[in-house]
């Protein structure tokens, strides 16, 4: 992938960094500040593209001229949003209400650049299949610490991935960042482009 125009990621996740690098992009870092409490809960699949969309704009506020991504990351069963666990406890108690079941994955995200009066904002859906858990499995997994900052105390792409039966849709989407579809969007906007591959001879 080449750059046409300045890429910004308004998120500090080391996941949706490392998808981007892997893809070829090239973009500064740029955490969001923004409040998350502060954006109204609403129907899962709405929230989680308010909040890319929260994201988005508040860095590209400040740099106009950029390209601006934003994203966010639910785990949504029955209905239930479930966050990122804040102690041991929450995070048992997570994944025994994932374990053996199916539950979505939803990222929202959202792509801003004032200067062109440009603002896009989806949410991508992914289901998930867990095993079923013995409590053993559960206390292990918790004490690997790995379940604490991630959004339904698990993560896909870790430790986390011996619990995972199958997936229904995009991968990239349960580790935080739907590549396919934000790439293919860049493409669209004339943000990026594919680069012809250099061959010998």
């Amino acid at each position: 992938m080449e750059n046409q125009k300045k890429l910004i990621l308004a998120s500090q996740s080391p996941r949706r960094r490392y998808l981007l690098e892997q893809a070829g992009l090239t973009f500064d870092v740029i955490p969001s500040t923004v409040d998350e409490a502060a954006v109204p809960v609403c129907a899962p699949e709405e929230y989680a593209r308010r909040l890319a969309d929260a994201k988005a704009a508040d860095i590209a506020a400040r740099y106009p001229d950029n390209w601006v991504i934003g994203a966010d990351t639910i785990v949504v069963i029955d209905n239930d949003i479930l966050g990122k666990p804040d102690s041991e406890d929450s995070a048992r108690q997570m994944l025994r209400q994932l374990s053996g079941q199916t539950h979505e994955v939803m990222t929202g995200f959202a792509i801003h650049c004032p200067v062109a009066k440009h603002r896009y904002a989806t949410t991508i859906t992914t289901a998930v299949t867990f095993k079923s858990l013995s409590d053993g499995e559960i206390e292990w997994y918790v004490q690997t610490k790995e379940p604490f900052d991630k959004a339904g105390a698990y993560a896909i792409q870790g430790i986390g991935t011996f619990i995972v039966r199958s997936i229904q849709g995009s991968y990239t989407n349960v580790v935080g960042l739907p590549v396919c579809e934000v790439i293919e969007y860049l493409i669209e906007q004339g943000v990026v482009e594919v680069g012809r591959l250099k061959t010998e001879g």
